[in-house]
């Protein structure tokens, strides 16, 4: 079923994707039907390269033998290629340590090599969870006469894209702009001075019809790097030089940023208009779940409580966070969410998970669940911390970043299937559920009523279209089908007896599960993602009161400063690794962070901080900030590069310019740098924050649906922040109800701070006004701020309360 949604989103065509790619990179644009490239697609057999000759032996060692523990005995492993790989701990380029390929990993080493031998560089992106990446390894890269190919006439590189996403979005952003289309495994090759020449994503090994294969495809390049090497190398420029002009990305001079509300009111019209009504989200398949735009549709709302577009807003936000939690992309069975769905209703998923996802997601409910009051989406947020908890923490406190959606079946055999780890036969079902269900209609069986609720069906449930390898034949991918309500009507139980059986089910499936061979886990802990899975434990437990939630990200605040941030350069690391027993392991080179590492730590920081309101959260976030601004900030054009622009190997300094599956980096600085003013008093970022609205000034006057959570942050900048002063002990009840009652609120414009009223205390420091706040007859009391102007102090939380509603009020 991922193959389907594939061929629509990732890669489009593929093999039309790479044609393209080599027509404008090798002729450019308007020479794609003539002269050498012409021969080198349309006959995919005709040429034999004179190049390829017997080499000298490449770095692969003899086969290598080891022993592993398997289910309690010695199992031996033997591999009949070693290459440098091997010493790596990327987990994805561990899985390309056997090929018989002579891998690189990027850096200086294969960079020299590729000068010193003049020959061109084949680079090869993806990640260890990636469907089609393993195809592409099991398909071509483990083929001997392919990895011989590529050995003897190609300096080849393989890359981690979530280590190194500077170097992912330069060539991702060549073959988008050379394609019209982009995807994992990306491929790509380049000069020995790093510039890109052809470019695409998966190939299959050999030609299928008139399209070439990886073999037939490597072949051309080889022809023409001999025969028309001046010619790939110009094209190849001008579209650098093109792409350098077309992502440049600047304020122009004593410009502003745009109208919020024109703004907002473009971003939500646009959403509207890509809205799909009947199960929610935004187009038809596949269907991601898009936090960013759910995000700023309640945020939209919250100015515009009382319009037409404000209700439907809102309607759509959580019309579709209710249909994603019912549908199969939500494991019902072990919680969180898979990485989306193939299908327009949200019931055959990519089995995929990721930290990112959760972290968002987890953030999304809790706020549909400030804005309605309605348990079930506190519930569904909580069953991803859990799932989090369980299945992604490390022991140091860090997050893992990946499960694979791929899996060996339960039953046996070689290869491994897509979600074979989640989907359900009904006999499996049958059997685990066969206890009576007491008082049922005609009495029924635990297992009727949860395959009624579930969707389960003798034959399976998913469609044929969803599954063109037939990886699911005969499973189900449980999807709720009816209401708690309906299910008891239709066995003659009450409601709660129905709840009570199929979370009963769950449970025993959840026991049976976990003795399936699992997915690959992907140990490896990124900084970046860490930030916005920070961010996720310390807002649902502020909202929740969940001291167990708010302990778990303390732990993960103190993994970062621990593990991830090196005191001496004060520079934040890109990422560790879990190793075979998860001890923590630093990488070997360490890898300096990038933009979204400091832009989403930060927020995370800030979130903890409003969640404990313990101020070395916020004095590291201030240090951090200052370090970005360092190491990132654009003083010419304003905004921020996403990496170092020092570093001589990247060679487009981009700014990223779209909300997607992560939030942009910029867009998240935009509102940390706001949050930071208010809490420090430091005027130099709310400048900040300005200018970078005002550099992406034409993208979010176009085109805001690009960019929702900047738009956001160009919300938080008209609308400016509340600022919500608490004058009392941390620990005391009244304190506790009086920030209770600001966190049952979804107010997504504002400061929460916490004084004792020291003159000493960090925040009195920076902000000397919070020394003349106090109580009301020793009681804590609240101080509630905007625009310089203060409301009467309050000590009831109801009044509070109230009174934020008020203040609430629309554009």
């Amino acid at each position: 079923m991922f193959r389907l949604a594939w061929r629509h989103s990732v890669c489009r065509d593929s093999f039309a994707l790479t044609t393209r790619s080599l027509a404008a990179a090798l002729l450019g644009p308007e020479r794609s039907q003539q002269g050498p490239l012409r021969s080198l697609i349309s006959n995919p057999l005709s040429y034999r390269s004179p190049v390829l000759q017997p080499q000298p032996a490449r770095y692969l060692s003899p086969p290598v033998c080891r022993s592993m523990a398997s289910g309690g005995e010695q199992e031996s492993t033997c591999h009949k290629h070693t290459n440098r790989l091997a010493k790596e701990r990327s987990p994805y380029l561990l899985q390309h340590a056997h090929n018989p390929v002579d891998w690189y990993p990027w850096g200086q080493e294969a960079f020299e090599k590729a000068k010193t031998e003049d020959k061109p560089i084949f680079l090869s992106v993806g990640y260890s969870t990636c469907h089609w990446c393993h195809v592409m390894e099991r398909e071509s890269f483990q083929d001997e006469e392919i990895g011989k190919i590529l050995s003897d006439n190609f300096i080849c590189i393989k890359l981690d894209r979530e280590e190194r996403p500077d170097v992912d979005k330069v060539y991702m952003t060549f073959v988008q702009a050379t394609s019209g289309g982009g995807g994992w495994p990306m491929s790509v090759w380049l000069t020995p001075e790093l510039k890109p020449f052809i470019g695409g994503t998966y190939f299959p090994p050999r030609d299928q019809g008139r399209r070439p294969g990886f073999r037939t495809v490597l072949m051309r390049i080889i022809e023409q790097w001999q025969n028309n090497r001046a010619a790939l190398e110009s094209s190849g420029e001008r579209i650098l030089v093109a792409l350098r002009k077309g992502t440049s990305i600047s304020a122009n001079p004593g410009g502003s940023p745009p109208l919020a509300p024109d703004v907002a009111n473009r971003c939500f019209q646009q959403l509207a208009h890509s809205y799909e009504e009947e199960y929610g989200g935004f187009r038809n398949a596949p269907k991601f779940p898009s936090p960013v735009n759910l995000m700023f549709l309640m945020s939209y709302w919250s100015v515009n409580r009382s319009t037409s577009e404000g209700v439907e807003a809102l309607q759509m936000a959580m019309h579709t966070l209710r249909m994603m939690a019912l549908g199969g992309i939500h494991d019902h069975v072990a919680q969180g969410f898979h990485r989306y769905s193939t299908d327009s209703s949200w019931h055959v998923p990519h089995f995929e998970k990721m930290l990112y996802d959760q972290a968002q997601l987890a953030v999304a409910y809790i706020t549909a669940f400030q804005v309605s009051g309605e348990q079930f989406y506190a519930d569904v947020a909580k069953n991803i911390l859990l799932y989090v908890s369980r299945d992604l923490s490390d022991k140091s406190g860090g997050f893992y970043s990946a499960e694979d959606a791929d899996s060996v079946p339960a039953s046996g055999g070689p290869d491994k299937r897509e979600g074979a780890f989640c989907v359900w036969t009904a006999s499996e079902v049958r059997e685990l559920l066969s206890d009576v269900a007491e008082g049922s209609t005609g009495g029924a069986t635990q297992a009727d009523i949860f395959m009624h609720h579930y969707g389960v069906k003798e034959q399976g449930n998913v469609a044929p279209e969803q599954d063109p390898q037939g990886e699911l034949q005969g499973q189900n991918v449980l999807i709720v089908r009816y209401s708690v309500e309906l299910t008891a009507a239709r066995f003659g139980i009450t409601v709660e007896k129905v709840n009570h059986l199929l979370a009963s089910a769950r449970a025993k499936m959840a026991d049976m599960r976990i003795t399936r061979p699992r997915p690959h886990l992907d140990t490896k802990m990124l900084a970046s993602w860490n930030g916005l899975m920070l961010s996720a434990f310390a807002r649902v437990g502020a909202v929740l009161g969940d001291e167990a939630l708010l302990e778990r990200a303390k732990q993960a605040g103190n993994f970062l400063k621990e593990h991830l941030w090196d005191s001496e350069t004060q520079t934040i690391l890109r990422s560790c690794c879990g190793g075979e027993q998860h001890e923590l392991q630093q990488m070997s080179p360490s890898i300096s962070g990038f933009l979204d590492d400091y832009a989403f730590i930060i927020c995370g920081l800030l979130d903890l901080y409003e969640a404990t309101f313990q101020t070395e959260w916020l004095q590291w976030a201030e240090e951090l900030q200052l370090r970005q601004d360092l190491l990132f900030w654009d003083d010419q054009g304003g905004g921020y590069f996403c990496s170092d622009p020092s570093d001589s190997t990247i060679l487009l300094q981009l700014k990223e310019d779209q909300d997607g599956a992560e939030p942009s980096a910029n867009s998240v600085s935009a509102s940390n740098l706001l949050r930071l003013s208010h809490y420090t008093g430091n005027q130099e970022w709310l400048q900040k924050s300005q200018q970078l609205l005002t550099a992406f000034s034409d993208r979010l006057a176009r085109v805001p649906i690009a960019l929702p959570e900047m738009v956001r942050a160009l919300m938080a900048q008209h609308y400016t922040l509340k600022q919500i002063v608490i004058c009392g002990q941390r620990d005391d009840s009244d304190t506790a109800g009086l920030l209770a009652a600001v966190n049952s609120l979804y107010l997504p414009f504002k400061v929460l701070m916490l004084t004792d009223g020291s003159p000493e205390s960090f925040l009195c420091q920076r902000l000397p006004v919070l020394s003349s706040m106090f109580q009301l007859d020793g009681v804590a009391t609240a101080h509630v701020c905007q625009d310089f102007t203060c409301s009467l102090p309050v000590t009831d939380p109801q009044e509070l309360r109230r009174l934020l509603l008020d203040g609430a009020t629309d554009s």
